[in-house]
């Protein structure tokens, strides 16, 4: 099929691509959380097996036979379970466990349901002898030690990772070792889109470097703040890192759309619901000419691109905030409070997109390239980011306080940004707090080190 059109099927329109991004009928900003956690032996730290009584399949096996709710698989294995509420709990390709929110209608409760969400986790997976551990990466971990879920499109995304070399050397860890807490928020119109959307990819380098927070890799400390955000430079850089196209200041669909349409996918998912490689070529080129096994692309296999493309603003029906390294279980409310505070509040977005809007694609990839190893004393384009972060949290202070003002949250959500504000009041990041932590109460014990950061019985506040 390369080269001819692909029968059977129409060709999916430009009104059918934007689709994509058209607010459904009634929406309005609510806020969603995605939480990723490692299960880990409490003792050694390392990663569960997949398989086993004590393995990651028997806990999410657990999760649908006592919390019930719809099976979610791939190739007939158990991958994830669709809770009656709207939540999910899924498996990454390492065994790590994510949680995904249903959409809350407001910042409070959000943060309160993924509290009870991840202590009743917690509480299941202590019966397995396991811990729940948030976070940025898996601390003790290597590729050598992780157990793979059996997953066809990990194994896909794994050949393709190896197939383009450098630019993907780092795919693997990415994949089978990250975690993160990511914030998903809504756009209400045209206008409203722009205006989160290039703030927010503005934003996205100085809330990285405020938030690093993966400093130990494979169990040692080596002076790396964020060994995360040192892995996804190496993890496709078409497809990752900044949106290049919501740099401009009138972004719209069309122009996330014209940049998506360049790159190609992965994987495609065929009518028999079984994962494929993708022809190696530009999602343009699959309008055109279907896939090599004569079908054409689907409004399906369109979302599912759009999913295969982990910028730090990742854009679909919401906008999904995934720079920032994820904190300690703790401070979670942090990350969604300061970006709800930035993006709902009108006039805090305007102000910093006034403060960022300047600021080059170079620049901006400069400062990703030295947020790993620099944290707060990066600088972008010449200006120090601690700077850049003290002015993008007072915004978000002012953006959730005018939300308590109006009734839409309760006063205690202020008290959310107080971690933020002590990282900057000292300088010393979460990642700094944690390797100080390491190498004197922690007395580089993994066990220890389980014991400071899993998911206790308390609610997040």
């Amino acid at each position: 099929m390369n080269g001819s059109r692909a029968s059977g099927a129409s060709r999916l329109e430009r009104e059918d691509l934007r689709s994509l991004f058209v607010p459904r009928a009634g929406a309005r900003e609510r806020v969603g959380l995605e939480i990723e956690s490692g299960l880990v032996d409490p003792q050694t730290g390392r990663a569960a097996p997949y398989l086993g009584e004590n393995g990651v399949l028997a806990v999410l096996e657990a999760v649908l036979a006592e919390w019930g709710g719809e099976r979610q698989q791939d190739a007939g294995r158990l991958t994830g379970v669709l809770l009656a509420d709207g939540s999910q709990i899924t498996l990454e390709h390492g065994g790590q466990l994510e949680y995904s929110s249903a959409p809350a209608d407001g910042l409070a409760l959000a943060v309160d349901d993924a509290g009870a969400a991840l202590q009743r986790l917690a509480e299941l997976v202590g019966r397995f002898g396991l811990a729940l551990l948030p976070g940025s990466a898996l601390p003790f971990d290597r590729l050598d030690t992780v157990s793979w879920v059996p997953m066809t499109r990990g194994a896909i995304m794994r050949d393709f990772f190896a197939r383009i070399g450098e630019a993907g050397s780092r795919g693997t860890e990415i994949m089978s070792m990250s975690l993160s807490t990511q914030v998903h928020l809504d756009y209400l119109s045209p206008e409203d889109f722009t205006q989160k959307l290039r703030m927010q990819v503005a934003a996205s380098p100085v809330v990285a470097a405020l938030l690093v927070n993966s400093p130990l890799q494979g169990g040692r400390a080596n002076g790396l703040l964020s060994h995360r955000s040192r892995a996804w430079l190496r993890m496709d850089p078409h497809r990752c890192g900044i949106l290049p196209p919501a740099l401009r200041p009138d972004v719209g669909a069309d122009d996330v759309i014209d940049w998506a349409l360049r790159i190609p996918m992965i994987y495609y998912r065929t009518a028999d619901g079984r994962y494929r490689p993708a022809p190696d070529r530009p999602f343009a080129a699959l309008l055109e000419q279907g896939f090599d096994d004569g079908t054409m692309a689907t409004f399906d296999h369109w979302a599912s691109h759009m999913s295969q493309i982990w910028t730090d603003v990742r854009v679909r029906r919401t906008l999904e905030l995934r720079s920032a390294d994820g904190p300690p279980y703790e401070h979670i409310p942090s990350i969604p409070a300061l970006w709800v505070g930035l993006s709902y509040h009108p006039p805090s977005r305007e102000a910093a997109w006034d403060l960022l809007g300047r600021y080059t694609l170079r620049e901006r990839r400069g400062a990703l390239d030295a947020l790993p190893s620099q944290g707060l004393r990066t600088t972008l384009g010449g200006d120090r980011v601690s700077d850049l972060a003290t002015e993008l949290l007072r915004l978000a202070r002012a953006g959730l306080t005018a939300r308590v003002q109006a009734g839409l949250e309760p006063r205690r959500v202020l008290a959310y940004l107080d971690p933020l504000d002590e990282v900057l009041a000292t300088g010393r990041t979460f990642a700094e707090q944690c390797t100080a932590r390491w190498e004197s109460d922690l007395r580089r014990d993994p066990r220890r080190y389980v014991e400071a950061f899993r998911v206790r019985a308390r609610p997040l506040r």
